[in-house]
Parts: C-alpha cells; structure tokens; sequence
C-alpha cells in the first residue's frame, strides 16, 4: 500500500518501474556511448580542423591554396574593347535629352520657388547643369576638329603627300580662332575683349614697381 511508504521509499520504487520499462523498450540492451567519429559529426563544419595530440606534427606544414579574387576594373581592361568617344557618344545620346529636360524643370521650380534658400540651391544646380552643358558642346568640337584634321591626313596619304602634325601651340591657335568666331556671331566679342583688356592692365599693374621699392 502507497499510502502506507515514506516520500523515499516512493521515489525507489518510480526510479525502478522506469528502469524496468525502458529495458523492456530496448530489448535489455545498453545505450551505446557516443564515438569519436560522431562526435566529430556534431562538431561546427566551420570550426578548424582537430589535430590528434598522439600523432607528431609534420615538419613542413600542409598550407590549403586559396584562390585570390581578381579585381578589374572596366576603365583599363582589354576585355571591355577599346575606348571610341565617337561610338560612346552615339550610344548614350539619349542622355542628353533627360539631361534637357531636367534642366527645364530645375528652372521652373526656380521660377515658382519663393523660398530664399532653396532658391539659391536652384540657382547654384541650374549655374553647373550650364557648365557641364557648355564643357561637352566644348569637348565635342574639339573631336569633330581633330577627326576633320584626320581625314585631311587621310586624304593626303592617299595622295601620296607626307601627312602634316599640328602643335600645341598651332591647336591653340585653332580654338581661339574658333572662340573668337562664335563670340563675333553671338555678339558677345566686343565685352569679351574689354574684359580681356581690363584683365591685362591690372596684371600689368602688379608687374610694375610699387614707390616703395623705386
């Protein structure tokens, strides 16, 4: 009778009717203890690799080759064909109209804005949206005359006449007369060259000896 056994007495005889049940479960059989090979099973992949105390360590090392990630970069990379601004500016000739129509609309929120700073950040986007515009209208005459001076050289070498090589100083000379040419038909020449004046005499003024040192 349970009622009649103290709380230890209880507790032996649960722990046997336990024993008894698992043994009829397993067959009598013992639990196998875990070997080493499933416990290396267990273990992390990611972990490193666990080196038997009993066995002496190599002399030379077994080094694992990793192979080193090879960076390139398009700009100078034979793979990505050879660099033709002629060929680059077709293909990205749609650039140009987004680049207009920003450039609208910039200048219509410049018109609604009312607000003093926001203004000024218009103003500041619309001045350099101007410049970049003005420095590849600039860049691109510049091609369209070295490529006229190409096949003029063409020309002259299937004639059989020696190919001539224009200067520095000479292409300089080109695009001033070029400038000078535009400034003339937009009617912008006769300020441009009173700024160059003015220019000119306050660096001839900084040339010239101050009382001080006469």
């Amino acid at each position: 009778d349970q009622s009649d056994m103290s709380f230890e007495e209880l507790l032996r005889v649960q722990s046997d009717t336990r024993t008894r049940v698992c043994k009829q479960v397993t067959g009598g059989k013992k639990t196998a203890k875990p070997t080493k090979a499933t416990v290396k099973q267990q273990q992390d992949k990611k972990g490193p690799l666990e080196m038997s105390a009993k066995k002496p360590v190599p002399f030379l090392r077994q080094v694992v080759c990793v192979k080193k990630k090879i960076r390139r970069d398009p700009r100078f990379d034979d793979l990505s064909g050879e660099y033709k601004p002629e060929i680059f500016m077709k293909t990205y000739s749609f650039l140009d109209s987004i680049k207009k129509q920003e450039k609208e609309m910039v200048q219509k929120q410049l018109k609604k804005c009312r607000n003093v700073e926001q203004k000024e950040k218009l103003q500041q986007l619309l001045n350099r949206m101007t410049q970049q515009e003005q420095a590849q209208k600039k860049q691109q005459k510049m091609r369209e005359r070295e490529l006229s001076l190409k096949r003029q050289q063409r020309e002259l070498a299937k004639q059989g006449k020696k190919p001539f090589f224009l200067k520095k100083s000479e292409k300089r000379k080109l695009e001033l007369a070029e400038k000078y040419a535009e400034l003339k038909r937009s009617g912008k020449l006769e300020s441009f060259l009173n700024k160059k004046r003015k220019r000119n005499a306050i660096k001839d003024k900084r040339r010239l000896p101050s009382q001080k040192d006469l």
